[in-house]
């Protein structure tokens, strides 16, 4: 713990450094550097001040949210710029080398920091400040409506054309704005499906905190086949210390409780039909289940009674369970729908061509749509956010997706 806590300050004070040195290679007025120095330290004190006085009896706050954010958006441009310092370093440090011991110069070791480079450091390193700013101010409430239909040789023919909603990762405790959650409720009521799915994580830790938004989450209008739910890994609280096991438990009942007070019929390691005209779906809802997470999922106990023939969409939070237990289990669950990932609230998409984020390095399937022997996942990229307080190119997403009886994918 200490020789993590040295590295950190160490690293810090790195980074530190190589901003002052850009700045001071473009700012000659010695009062404009001593502010600069002077807020970069009150700065620096303040978030570790904000990290060391985290408690974890209480767990994510909106101060320790506010630390966070400061903190990416302080020090992920710095360490940008402190990058293309260095690689000046390594070339300075390369021409003094080859100067003082091939050519025998005279002149000083280290050539002089070009002017040029820091500007470029510090344009750089704008791209990334902005683009956090954006994200804490506008995207984190950005809301897309993302349309996605799929096809299934085998939807029983009543199907053809259903269509569901998916939210997921409410994360209510994380909310500022009651006037964008509004505008977000009427997103997802313009949808006008046919059924209402949401994956989990209705807050980050306690039941409390969705206590502010019920009345506007019961917005959500009837959906004419139901709406439904099951629990993501937040739900559960096990990221705070209780003061004991009676109130850890009272909580995880209040949570559960949660959901069908805001219209929801919560599924438990169960599954409900779905029935249209003649044909009937299986909406299977399994507890969170996650490679590196809380795995109370029973995928077993949740379909028990179905067969092979039986049609399934499958309700589990965390992809994860997708990949080490779904896609190729013998039952054939042909959708499964999660969120969890968030799209890590940070990242590239150009619908259509091309997405990344840190995220994909951790799951296997991340945002969006994903195919394995004509079994589909969708995750979704979540409602709300968590720990950083804002999105970046991994906006807010409401789901709607159609079921369509057919051969291919569009």
């Amino acid at each position: 713990m200490v020789f993590r806590l040295l590295f950190f300050i160490v690293f810090l004070f790195v980074i530190e450094l190589y901003a002052f040195q850009a700045v001071k290679t473009l700012v000659k007025d010695k009062w404009i550097l001593v502010a600069y120095g002077v807020l970069s330290l009150a700065i620096l004190i303040y978030i570790i001040y904000g990290f060391f006085s985290f408690d974890r009896s209480v767990g994510q706050t909106k101060q320790t949210m506010f630390t966070m954010g400061l903190m990416l958006v302080v020090y992920i441009p710095k360490i940008v710029l402190a990058i293309v310092l260095l690689g000046e370093d390594i070339f300075r440090l390369v021409m003094g080398s080859v100067n003082y011991f091939v050519e025998n110069s005279n002149e000083g070791f280290l050539p002089s920091r070009r002017k040029f480079v820091s500007q470029l450091g510090l344009g750089l390193a704008a791209v990334p400040f902005l683009s956090l700013i954006y994200g804490v101010t506008i995207g984190k409430y950005n809301y897309k409506v993302i349309k996605q239909r799929i096809f299934f040789p085998d939807l029983p023919d009543a199907f053809d054309g259903f269509t569901i909603t998916q939210i997921s990762d409410v994360h209510s405790g994380s909310f500022d704005n009651p006037d964008k959650i509004n505008y977000a409720i009427d997103l997802v009521n313009e949808q006008n499906s046919d059924m209402i799915l949401f994956t989990g994580d209705i807050v980050n830790t306690h039941a409390k905190e969705m206590h502010p938004w019920i009345d506007t989450f019961n917005r959500i209008k009837e959906h004419e086949y139901g709406k439904f739910s099951v629990l993501g890994n937040h739900d559960y609280g096990e990221y705070v210390t209780w003061p004991s096991q009676v109130a850890k438990n009272q909580n995880f009942k209040e949570i559960k409780d949660l959901y069908g007070q805001i219209g929801f019929q919560l599924l438990l390691n169960e599954h409900t039909f779905i029935q249209k005209g003649n044909d009937k779906i299986a909406l299977v809802g399994v507890e969170n289940w996650g490679k590196n997470f809380k795995q109370a999922g029973d995928l077993e106990k949740a379909s028990e009674g179905l067969g092979n023939h039986d049609f399934k969409i499958l309700m589990s939070h965390d992809p994860s369970h997708w990949e080490y237990e779904v896609k190729n289990n013998e039952k054939n669950f042909h959708l499964t729908l999660s969120g969890h990932t968030h799209g890590m609230q940070f990242g590239i998409e150009i619908p259509g061509y091309f997405k990344w984020s840190l995220a994909q390095y951790v799951y296997a399937q991340w945002a969006g749509l994903y195919e394995h022997l004509g079994r589909y996942v969708y995750v979704n990229r979540g409602f709300g956010f968590h720990a950083y307080p804002g999105r970046v190119g991994i906006m807010p997403e409401i789901t709607v997706i159609e079921l369509k009886k057919g051969d291919r994918v569009a």
